[in-house]
């Protein structure tokens, strides 16, 4: 059973960064994609930023690019997302989830909705 453990969310203002961070269990690199989805009120879950296990390529929402990082320690077992500039838009849940390979270009994930962390709240003010 794979296994997320989120950390790193806070409250920060518009402009400020903060580094997400999530320990995976039961789940190998190797074996599939990984990446970082969030929630905000009111609306679906959505993909912002995933990473191939294939070539390590990295891929991010429009709304994010230029302003988030993704990055994996396999050590670790550890993937990490750096907001900076970060805007109010960016208040949501954040959570990690395994990615199929066959998606990670469309950061999608298939998990079923049992299988999500606690996430880590992230909250922008203006």
């Amino acid at each position: 059973e794979v296994q997320f453990v989120e950390s790193g969310g806070g409250l920060v203002q518009a402009g400020g960064s903060l580094r997400l961070s999530c320990v995976v269990s039961g789940f190998t690199f190797d074996d599939s994609s990984i990446g970082w989805f969030r929630q905000a009120p009111g609306k679906g879950r959505e993909g912002v930023s995933c990473l191939s296990s294939r070539d390590g390529t990295a891929y991010y929402a429009t709304s994010v690019k230029g302003r988030f990082t993704i990055s994996s320690d396999h050590a670790k077992n550890t993937v990490y997302l750096q907001m900076n500039n970060l805007k109010p838009e960016d208040t949501a849940v954040y959570y990690c989830a395994v990615v199929p390979n066959r998606y990670v270009q469309h950061c999608m994930t298939t998990m079923s909705d049992d299988s999500w962390g606690q996430g880590t709240q992230v909250t922008v003010s203006s």
